[in-house]
């Protein structure tokens, strides 16, 4: 049974993710909005509400390690997995945007992360949490960092030229109908799998952190999975690009930030091994963007980020 309900889990988020994605895009088009921004904002918040639940309702019982764990994990799944399949699929082309602004600021809140648990390395006996003071910095820096890319990147015409892709034609209805759809799919489904495959996990004697590291963390990230390759499917790179590393952002300094002001989180079982992994997805990415002749996401570098992963994996679980 839990098996098929998997399968069904499975079905709701590939639907989710092309009506979102089919939504977003006429969005995009009708207010001349461009498509990363949407990826930035609406798709990145949208499919991180999984994660938000869930380190939400972790903070409130008590459950610092599972909040913490989730977004660590869900930031790794997200550049080591998400992209690493994208990139397998198409080659992913990076914008002078992306690599003056949007993945510094991934860096940045990736370095803010673990600047914020590690306060006994600057003061001796400290312990490591993430305060209501941190979490509402955190949350004020979101509204800055979103307020700030969108009074940047201004109005600008919607293109599908580029791409070779057709926008769908939707009216105003249909396309909240189509957004909020696909993100229900997107959730009830994620909801759904991971729910089922977490029981699993348990029957077969798996630990709760480990749990929170891979299960939990890879089950709330299939909504930004899904979206992202559905996007990259359908011509819309950039809205793939934008719902990572908004996505990532996101879960930290939103997600984070508003499960530490309700409630002080402190590590727990997550490690160092695993905040540097965050830090190594960021640096990267960021390595990605600044350092190789031609400035795209390449079927050799999907290769390499999906190989860090599985080897990401074996170390938790073994």
């Amino acid at each position: 049974m839990e098996i098929l309900l998997l399968l069904v889990g499975l079905g709701l988020i590939l639907a989710g993710a092309n009506f979102l994605t089919d939504g977003s895009a006429a969005l995009a088009k009708r207010f001349r909005v461009p498509e990363f921004i949407i990826g930035l904002t609406i798709v990145a918040v949208g499919t991180s509400t999984p994660e938000l639940v869930v380190s939400v309702l972790s903070a409130i019982g008590g459950q610092s390690d599972v909040a913490i764990g989730n977004v660590v994990g869900s930031n790794i799944f997200n550049v080591f997995a998400i992209l690493g399949v994208c990139a397998l699929i198409r080659p992913m082309a990076l914008t002078a945007d992306n690599i003056r602004r949007d993945i510094p600021f991934g860096m940045i809140a990736s370095l803010l992360l673990v600047a914020l648990v590690s306060d006994s390395f600057f003061a001796s006996g400290a312990t490591d949490r993430i305060g209501r003071i941190d979490g509402i910095v955190m949350l004020q820096l979101y509204v800055l960092l979103v307020g700030y890319t969108i009074r940047i990147t201004g109005r600008t015409e919607a293109s599908t030229t580029d791409t070779g892709t057709t926008t769908p034609q939707m009216h105003g209805g249909l396309i909240a109908l189509a957004i909020i759809g696909g993100l229900a799919g997107l959730i009830f489904g994620g909801e759904l799998f991971l729910d089922n495959a977490t029981a699993l996990a348990r029957r077969l004697g798996v630990s709760e952190s480990v749990i929170a590291l891979t299960l939990v963390a890879g089950g709330t990230s299939l909504p930004e999975l899904a979206s992202s390759v559905v996007s990259l499917l359908k011509g819309k790179a950039e809205m793939a690009l934008g719902n990572v590393i908004g996505s990532n952002i996101a879960n930290i300094l939103l997600i984070l930030g508003m499960s530490a002001t309700i409630r002080p989180l402190t590590p727990g079982g997550i490690t160092l091994f695993d905040f540097g992994m965050v830090l190594l997805s960021a640096l990267l990415l960021f390595i990605a963007a600044f350092t190789f002749r031609r400035k795209a996401i390449d079927r050799w570098e999907g290769v390499l980020f999906l190989l860090i992963y599985i080897g990401y994996i074996w170390q938790t679980v073994r």
